[in-house]
């Protein structure tokens, strides 16, 4: 009885996953909002259809691993090592301008924590969340305006692809020490070695995909192998070296993005990750979102930290454009289109719930900020391209 119940709930998450995401999509939003709110209301926050079960648990892991497989397939690895110092500047403001905020955010509402305590590591993993940033709202925004391919664009990318990776790391550092028996040594070393196990394991698969690629072109067995190597990269994360799964995942795409084929398997992932596994993580976030311990002080919390994570990645990416002499009208651009979040901001935040480092009432934060961001970006990247629209024809 309980495998037909198990369909059942999975036909719900389909059905209301597509088609709030279409009304999403239809708001100009991101589907994986109209996704999350499927979740939402489906879930026991409020219709109660669909309750939480070990399987759907599972199954929104796999959709979380390989949705980073995916982000690794889709990154331009010589794009990424051409980038120069400046998209590497501005990354790393992107990153700790908002880890401190979002700390300092958690610490001025729960109260301040010794260095090394649970709470401590709560405290920064709000600020981790602040890091990630999702340029997919931002670059159809570019691309509307004709300026994708200008230098604010180019960087702008550039930066997002960094700071992705580089959130990816902190990350895992930080899951790394929330075990109270951790060693700060252990936790560098395991990390520092996991890398250079993932740059040795990588360097020997690349050359293996290459050979394959070469004598079997387009063939179906190369995604299954680009599963298999992304699922093995994902345990051996977890298991051997105690990073998370996630990263491992995220290393595999990035191992396999430079062979020929690496198109045709982002496509034959997407295929799994739009029909199946991906509608069934974003619902899942819904699912898990907790809105009955909604109080005041959360919702102040939420506001807060939606605030602080806008305002953060404008200043820290913002500041440091300037400094890299782009004038202050570019300058915010590239803070403003630094500032969306998306999928990696969701997966952190499940990481952080499956590991006890995050409560689960938080994820309304998460998605408040999501929705925020996805809908202000383009529209104030509009108005600045309009305003210097408008004094270039002045000055005509």
């Amino acid at each position: 009885m309980e495998t037909y119940n198990i369909l059942k709930d999975l036909a719900i998450i389909i059905i209301c996953a597509k088609v709030l995401g279409l009304v999403a999509r239809k708001c100009k939003a991101p589907q994986v909002v109209g996704q999350i709110i499927a979740g939402l209301l489906i879930g026991p926050s409020i219709l109660g259809i669909v309750q939480q079960t070990d399987f759907l648990n599972q199954m929104a892991e796999i959709g979380v691993i390989l949705l980073m497989f995916s982000a690794g397939l889709e990154t331009n690895l010589k794009d990424l090592l051409k980038t120069g110092p400046i998209a590497l500047l501005i990354a790393c403001a992107g990153v700790f301008v908002p880890l401190l905020g979002g700390t300092l955010l958690y610490m001025g509402f729960y109260g301040t924590a010794p260095w090394g305590s649970v709470k401590f590591y709560e405290a920064v993993f709000i600020g981790t969340i602040m890091t990630a940033t999702s340029v997919s709202i931002t670059v159809q925004s570019l691309k509307d305006l004709g300026k994708l391919k200008g230098k604010v664009g180019t960087t702008i990318l550039s930066a997002a692809i960094i700071d992705d990776v580089i959130g990816i790391i902190v990350l895992t550092f930080v899951v790394g020490f929330k075990n109270p028996d951790s060693n700060p040594g252990k936790v560098v070393i395991s990390t520092v070695l996991f890398f250079v196990f993932a740059i040795i394991v990588g360097i020997i698969l690349f050359k293996v995909f290459e050979i394959v690629d070469k004598k079997y072109p387009h063939t179906r067995r190369i995604p299954i192998m680009g599963l298999a190597v992304c699922f093995v990269l994902a345990y051996a994360a977890e298991k051997y070296f105690g990073i998370a799964d996630i990263t491992g995942a995220y290393v595999a795409g990035i191992i396999l993005c430079s062979i020929e084929d690496s198109e045709y398997i982002a496509e034959k992932m997407d295929i799994n990750s739009y029909m199946l596994f991906g509608p069934l993580f974003f619902a899942s976030i819904g699912l898990k979102t907790n809105i009955d311990n909604m109080n005041s002080q959360l919702l102040l919390f939420s506001l807060g930290f939606v605030v602080v994570a806008l305002i953060c990645k404008i200043i820290g990416c913002g500041l440091v454009a300037k400094a890299c002499r782009f004038n202050f009208s570019d300058s915010l651009k590239i803070g403003v289109g630094m500032m969306t979040r998306g999928e990696v901001a969701l997966i952190v935040a499940q990481k952080g719930l499956s590991v006890g480092l995050m409560d689960s009432k938080y994820f309304t934060s998460v998605i408040l900020l999501i929705i925020v961001s996805s809908i202000t970006t383009p529209i104030i990247l509009k108005l600045l391209y309009s305003k210097d629209n408008n004094a270039e024809m002045q000055k005509a």
